[in-house]
């Protein structure tokens, strides 16, 4: 036999639904009635449009009859009479603590161009208000349209671009009453987030992003937010799949905004983000390494066949550009970031570039050591002319003047002290002079020409004397030097 409060509150809801009934019925009678009258006094084609006009009326009360047939149970009637939800939980009793966790679903999309990464998260906010408490040990689910009439925090996300609540095949929304007035409030959301980037070592990388929770309208003293489980109170990461990226690392923190109208709750979690390589390395680091090795088949190739050498020069020239081009697609267009892809690149394209240059100085070096063969071979033809016709010289003047002495010469006379010497510069047989010795050089002099004699020998250094051996140099300096660059290059954004 239920009891006494059970049997009075039957009977209320009873007498509330014969109430009901019975006054939609005579609203209905009196229309009817009146519809009627209406239709009796009104002609033709009027009677056909009062007569549409009452049955919209008629099917709009059917509705409200339904709706307000849709009556809470009594636990929710109880709590919701006298609530307010325009008023917050312990409105004069200090601020209300609200407690969130995530869920992280999915991060579909991380894009460098416009940094900012899109995700599907599952919010969760929980809060105690005073006015819900009821008895039992048991939650009340309910359904997510009845949050409307319940007050809830009025929880942003910071940064964010663009977000949505899902809402198929309803809102995607919880909400759960416990006896003691703990509130559950779950959403299902997707969020464009902005993060900023810091590219200058990409695609060797390392992002931190990070996902913000603020209060829109209530201040530290009205509403403060904490994680419900510290570090842990963000979960889904662990299982996540990225296209380029690995989640190294991620974290909570508790902080507050400061702005212009006070002091408002911030909960922020922080994600730490490493890019893969090993894309960017088949994509673009091998392909421009090779391309730096052909470019050294030049060296083996003879440097009388200029078409081969220039096609090869040419066509790695081309190609690296066109790879050049190719790697910035991805990335924003105006960024004031030298890349360590960037850098890359400019490696393999210097050593490219260089290569062609080498076969012109080559050929140029070629060419000009041809001429300079036969202006040589010119020269000491002269020479060689000039000293024949010397000694010829030399010896006519010699014979002419022996001819002279002889007549002349006395059997008495003493021999000549004096020695004499037939100069060559005498061709009309004069008489000869004696030879006059020519003055030392002075000290000065001897250090001009020592200096002269070092300057010229620096200089014939950097003479090639066979240009065959620029590519002999080349096909030994080229490879040891991109590999010492290599080395550098990787250490340095590996491990700085």
């Amino acid at each position: 036999m239920p009891s006494a409060p059970s049997a009075h509150c039957d009977q209320t809801s009873s007498r509330q639904r014969s109430w009901r009934l019975m006054y939609k019925r005579k609203i209905l009678v009196a229309f009817s009635t009146s519809s009627a009258t209406m239709a009796c006094t009104i002609s033709g084609g009027n009677i056909f449009t009062v007569l549409l006009i009452s049955t919209l009326l008629q099917c709009s009360m059917l509705n409200a009859e339904v709706k307000e047939g849709e009556i809470l149970p009594p636990t929710i009637q109880k709590l919701m009479k006298g609530y307010n939800k325009y008023l917050r939980p312990f409105f004069d009793n200090g601020p209300v603590t609200v407690g969130m966790s995530l869920d992280i679903a999915s991060i579909d999309t991380i894009s460098e161009i416009n940094m900012d990464y899109t995700a599907t998260i599952f919010l969760r906010q929980r809060w105690t208000d005073e006015r819900l408490v009821f008895e039992g040990n048991k939650s009340l689910s309910l359904d997510g349209r009845l949050v409307e009439l319940l007050w809830v925090p009025d929880t942003f996300i910071v940064d964010s671009k663009k977000s949505f609540l899902h809402d198929i095949t309803v809102e995607n929304r919880l909400i759960r009453i416990f006896p003691n007035g703990t509130v559950l409030y779950a959403l299902r959301i997707t969020t464009t987030v902005a993060c900023n980037m810091d590219l200058t070592k990409y695609p060797m990388d390392k992002q931190t992003c990070t996902l913000q929770l603020e209060s829109w309208g209530y201040n530290i003293n009205d509403v403060m937010f904490y994680w419900t489980r510290g570090n842990e109170s963000v979960s889904g990461l662990d299982t996540l799949q990225l296209a380029q990226y690995t989640v190294e690392d991620h974290y909570t923190s508790v902080s507050e905004a400061i702005y212009e109208t006070g002091h408002y709750p911030r909960l922020v979690f922080h994600f730490e983000l490493r890019r893969s390589i090993l894309y960017f390395i088949l994509e673009t680091y091998v392909p421009s390494s090779l391309l730096v090795v052909l470019s050294w088949v030049s060296f083996w190739i003879s440097l009388s066949s200029v078409p081969a050498r220039i096609c090869i020069g040419v066509t790695t020239v081309l190609t690296m550009t066109t790879l050049m081009m190719g790697a910035r697609t991805s990335l924003p267009n105006a960024n004031c970031f030298i890349k360590a892809i960037d850098v890359y690149l400019g490696i393999c394209f210097s050593f490219i570039f260089g290569a062609l240059i080498e076969y012109a100085v080559a050929h140029f070096c070629t060419l000009t050591h041809c001429d300079a063969r036969i202006v040589m071979y010119g020269h000491q033809i002269h020479d060689l002319d000039d000293e024949i016709n010397g000694i010829v010289t030399t010896i006519s003047a010699h014979n002419r003047a022996k001819r002279r002495k002889e007549p002349a010469a006395a059997p008495s006379m003493a021999p000549v002290s004096t020695e004499l010497t037939i100069s060559p510069s005498s061709p009309s047989g004069s008489e000869p002079k004696p030879e006059v010795s020519p003055p030392e050089p002075t000290h000065w002099c001897l250090t001009a020409l020592a200096t002269l004699r070092k300057i010229l020998r620096s200089i014939n250094c950097c003479h090639v004397e066979n240009p065959h051996h620029i590519d002999n140099y080349s096909r030994v300096s080229f490879p040891l030097s991109f590999v010492m660059v290599n080395l550098l290059y990787w250490t340095y954004y590996l491990y700085f």
